[in-house]
């Protein structure tokens, strides 16, 4: 267990820069105390500037957790704009608001490692325009593999240690291996954190920092009759590891309502994951970011088994630790690239619950129970707090973020709930980043377009009135950076199997979330892109499916439409099953080749598809699977002219255009 004369780290995780802009820098960091802070802004070109925040104070809103764990939401707003095309450092101290003296810590004081080679402080940069930038999902900490934000990391560092400036960087007459533009923004596109497949002794670490950070104890409805009626309870039951399902009450009416929660395990083919840790109590979630965003708490740490553990859950357990042991030590890598690039995030099922709202059914059924609502709750509680602040601090006005704070204060409470049936209903998790292009992020989760012929039909990605709302949003922009963490344009096979499960029945077993598995999603989508007024270049930006793949497509009718680049980057640390994957590669080849009549008989709404290459990869896949990163460059018009993966093991592939490969859809 953790060693409890050991002092807790000042600064448990962050900083991490979010929003940024000339007139507005928004970033989060989460301490071990409440503190005040002295912020410091030193551009290579332009006045410094020093802002002192207390919390309470314009700019600076503290949300208290626990004994030990206080998050600081900081959102400056300058009246004179932050230099754009150089360099910012910066500089966050903290003063303790209870200590006797004055003392400053500085960053080197609680982050040795937040800053690189031959730079004093950490630092970012403001585009005028964003010329490239990086873009991944699901990471996954038992995965055994790299880590895709590493990768983005060492190549920050790579560029810092080549003197290449902010506006240096290759052109697109360029070679294709030169050196890119300082990245315009990170944008994680969903299953940021896996909260429904934990690795044992990642959930052995979530226990001890629940108790070393003071966070309260959460009664937890509907668990009475199996003796975990509480999160103190649950932690200490002997099902609390590897066998939670087994903790829902046993009715056979919940039958239906163990394969919502537990179901992962149930599918043997697009899913592997294993649903038996999943986290339930609001606690359980918050010391998970800590952990897969900071190394600061990790040295604490004792991931010595625990002793209830029979031999089949031990010998999981030990396979586990060294997968998670190797995560931990990439962790100082990620906290300095979050400290250095604004980050856009976005959610996407796993960061609240595998195939959250994936049809009618679905909902009917978690929704309707005390515990399996609390945890899908107690998620995106969570998610407000680590990820969704930051994207769009607008959105959550004073009102809601103090009946957070009472949340917080007493979990499991009636005010706890009531936050819960507001969040299940907050309709503005969607947001819009003014970066040129701009940045359009969508909320394919709770915005759903639901099945009225069939509750067990897969529900649109969309629905109408957001549809509405998304094409009032890019009207008349000549190009945007779209994000939609499901692909719009997927692999026709795949979606096709989908289909099939789907008709009988079982979108459940193999994932049916795609655009075109709801026909008004998918034809409305289209539509949007088909509108005269439309930007003429769209990149989607999207994640979800455990591989990495580009696609360029037109749409054509009477008029030409836009040029649209479907540029998918999954997973930052997790993989499709490999020879699964290129069994449904070859044969999408071979069935959907642009001669098949079965592509001419299933082709939707004339699109032209042209499938890219992932260089240096054999057997003519297109289909790119590793963890990694992906890296997209863009000229002046919003085109990308170059896209690459940088992948876990140092490759850089990059998804050339092959002209003669295209096929109508």
């Amino acid at each position: 267990m953790i060693d409890e004369g050991s002092p807790i780290p000042w600064v448990l995780a962050g900083p991490i820069l979010r929003q940024c802009a000339p007139t507005r820098l928004v970033c989060w960091l989460a301490v071990r105390e409440p503190v005040r802070l002295r912020i410091r802004l030193d551009p290579d070109e332009g006045a410094s500037q020093e802002r002192v925040l207390v919390p309470g104070a314009p700019g600076c809103r503290l949300l208290t957790a626990g004994t030990h764990l206080h998050y600081l939401l900081i959102d400056l707003h300058f009246d004179t704009p932050l230099p754009q095309d150089c360099w910012i450092g910066y500089t966050v101290a903290l003063q303790s608001l209870t200590a006797v003296d004055d003392a400053w810590l500085e960053h080197v004081d609680w982050a040795t490692e937040l800053c690189y080679p031959d730079k004093q402080s950490p630092g970012f940069v403001l585009p005028s325009r964003i010329h490239s930038l990086l873009h991944g999902s699901c990471r996954k900490p038992h995965h055994a593999g790299g880590d895709g934000l590493i990768e983005a990391d060492r190549l920050l560092e790579d560029l810092l240690a080549r003197k290449v400036s902010p506006t240096d960087g290759a052109a697109p007459s360029e070679a294709p291996d030169a050196l890119p533009v300082w990245p315009s923004v990170l944008i994680m596109t969903g299953d940021q954190v896996y909260a429904d497949d934990v690795a044992g002794p990642m959930l052995h670490a979530i226990h001890q920092v629940i108790a070393r950070l003071g966070l309260p104890d959460e009664p937890l409805a509907g668990g009475e009759l199996s003796g975990a009626d509480s999160a103190q309870a649950l932690y200490r039951h002997p099902a609390g590891f590897y066998r939670r399902e087994t903790l829902l009450p046993r009715h056979a009416r919940n039958y239906a309502l163990v394969e919502v929660l537990f179901g992962g395990v149930e599918k043997p083919v697009f899913t592997t994951d294993s649903a038996h840790n999943h986290l339930i109590s609001l606690g359980e979630v918050l010391a998970m970011y800590l952990l897969v965003w900071s190394p600061a708490l990790w040295s604490q740490i004792d991931l010595t088994p625990p002793a209830h553990l029979d031999a089949d859950s031990l010998k999981r357990y030990n396979a586990e630790r060294d997968v998670i042991e190797a995560f931990v030590a990439g962790l100082p890598a990620v906290r300095r690239l979050f400290a250095h690039l604004p980050t856009a995030m976005i959610f996407d099922d796993h960061d609240i619950t595998d195939d959250w709202n994936l049809s009618r059914e679905w909902e009917e059924v978690a929704y309707g129970h005390p515990f399996s609502r609390r945890v899908i709750g107690n998620a995106v509680f969570g998610y407000l707090i680590n990820q969704a602040w930051g994207n769009h601090p607008d959105a959550f006005d004073a009102q809601l973020l103090d009946q957070v704070q009472v949340s917080l204060e007493t979990p499991g409470a009636e005010a706890h709930d009531a936050l819960i049936e507001r969040l299940l209903r907050f309709d503005r998790w969607h947001y819009t980043w003014p970066t040129q292009p701009p940045l359009v992020v969508m909320d394919c989760r709770t915005h759903r377009w639901r099945s009225e012929s069939a509750a067990r039909k897969p529900s649109g990605l969309l629905d109408w009135e957001a549809l509405t709302d998304l094409q009032q949003t890019i009207k008349g922009l000549p190009a945007v950076l779209l994000v939609s963490p499901a692909p719009i344009f997927g692999v026709k096979l795949i979606e096709s199997i989908q289909r099939v499960f789907s008709w009988f029945g079982q979108s459940l077993m193999v994932d049916a979330e795609n655009w075109m598995a709801h026909p008004g999603a998918g034809n409305a989508i289209l539509n949007i892109f088909r509108h005269p007024k439309t930007p003429q270049h769209f990149v989607v930006l999207s994640g979800d499916v455990h591989y990495s793949f580009v696609y360029d497509v037109e749409l054509r009718g009477r008029v030409r439409g836009p040029d649209i680049w479907q540029i998918t980057s999954s997973g930052l640390r997790n993989t499709f099953p490999p020879r699964l994957l290129d069994v449904l590669d070859r044969s999408n080849r071979w069935l959907y080749s642009p001669r098949s009549p079965l592509n001419w008989l299933t082709r939707r709404r004339h699109m032209r598809v042209i499938p890219r290459k992932p260089d240096g990869i054999a057997h003519g896949r297109r289909l790119l699977n590793g963890s990694g990163i992906g890296l997209v460059e863009l000229d002046a018009e919003g085109v990308p002219w170059r896209i690459r993966q940088l992948l876990h093991d140092g490759r850089n592939v990059n998804f050339s255009r092959r002209e003669a490969e295209s096929r109508w859809d």
